[in-house]
């Protein structure tokens, strides 16, 4: 039913819905899909082994075989994360949070790196990621970034990516090319639909002023940017990304659902720390991650004691071996103490 839905002329007329719809039939597609691709890699290594037991010294076989396997592998891991997620919005899409912390330039420069890093990700899994707020800081890095993910389970892959990262590494910022260390946050809410909360306009209190910018003739001279603040909570957002009052507005809307979507959660369980982790301040003691440049290489996750020395391909967004550690850690229900 879905699907025909989708492939009506007029499915795109109404985009927020299309969306919402378009979420629930790549749900719903996704189990059967990854089992499917777990079939066929299981076919094709019988089929290998029943060629090798016919012609054992086959170097041929034997090659096609260490090529299959790992792709076997890689099918049954994925399998297997997704089995981990059973939570409420763990099959949707998310919304990622950059901020910098103590550390000043050396900071900004980290959240712009951890910008990089989880688009990169995102590129590796196919899911489409979107700018919704991002804010350049004046000499190098970001003040701050939002972005949207979309892609099968992208909330709850990305839950196990909230928290502190820590960077250690030789500053390209000292002129004495000192060893600094800089922290930056990463705060994952779920992507939401219009009518998953309820959020009373009279409850809003809605700024509008002119988005900064680098200035040049893309300055933008239309008060554009959109500041809400949810008076019950207090939660604040701020978007300015988009060159329309309208589109930003939206955009805006989107993170308050996720952020208000949290905080119900966290309500219902009485527990602040389930749901959004340790709030602590972004400076040293507060961070899940490490990634040290300089005087050698390696990359340790605080909670499950997961490390590499591949420091590279990890800022180049293979976080698939962190992601799936926390995962079960959290089903086993580890604790998130330092290992």
């Amino acid at each position: 039913m879905l699907e025909a839905e989708a492939a009506e002329g007029g499915f795109w007329a109404d985009p927020e819905r299309a969306r919402a719809q378009t979420a629930r039939l790549r749900a719903l597609r996704d189990p059967q899909e990854r089992l499917q691709r777990l079939e066929a890699r299981l076919g094709d290594l019988r089929a290998l082994v029943e060629l090798a037991a016919e012609a054992p010294d086959d170097p041929d076989l034997q090659a096609e075989a260490e090529r299959v396997l790992p792709q076997a592998q890689a099918a049954l891991d994925d399998l297997g994360v997704a089995v981990l997620l059973s939570g409420p919005y763990d099959r949707g899409d998310a919304i990622v949070a950059f901020h910098p912390g103590a550390g000043g330039t050396e900071s900004q420069d980290w959240a712009a790196m951890l910008l990089r890093m989880y688009r990169r990700w995102a590129e590796r899994r196919g899911f489409e990621i979107e700018v919704l707020d991002l804010l350049e800081a004046e000499e190098a890095g970001i003040k701050s970034a939002t972005v949207s993910v979309r892609g099968p389970q992208a909330y709850g892959l990305l839950q196990a990516e909230k928290g502190v990262h820590r960077l250690v590494r030789m500053s390209p910022f000292d002129a004495s090319g000192r060893r600094q260390t800089s922290f930056a946050s990463v705060d994952v809410l779920p992507e939401l639909p219009e009518d998953a909360v309820e959020i009373r306009e009279e409850d809003l209190e809605i700024d509008r002023f002119r988005a900064s910018g680098a200035g040049g003739q893309h300055v933008n001279r239309t008060e554009s940017a959109i500041r809400i603040r949810h008076t019950p909570t207090g939660i604040v957002v701020t978007c300015q990304n988009e060159r329309s009052q309208h589109s930003n507005r939206e955009t805006a809307m989107a993170v308050l659902r996720g952020r208000l979507a949290a905080l119900q959660a966290e309500e219902r369980e009485r527990k602040v720390a389930q749901l959004r982790g340790p709030q602590g301040d972004i400076a040293f003691g507060s961070q899940i991650r490490s990634y040290v440049l300089a005087p050698y290489q390696l990359v340790k996750d605080l909670r499950t004691g997961i490390e590499t020395g591949n420091v590279q391909a990890v800022l180049d967004g293979d976080l698939d071996p962190f992601i799936s550690a926390w995962l079960v850690q959290r089903r086993r229900g580890g604790s998130e103490s330092s290992a």
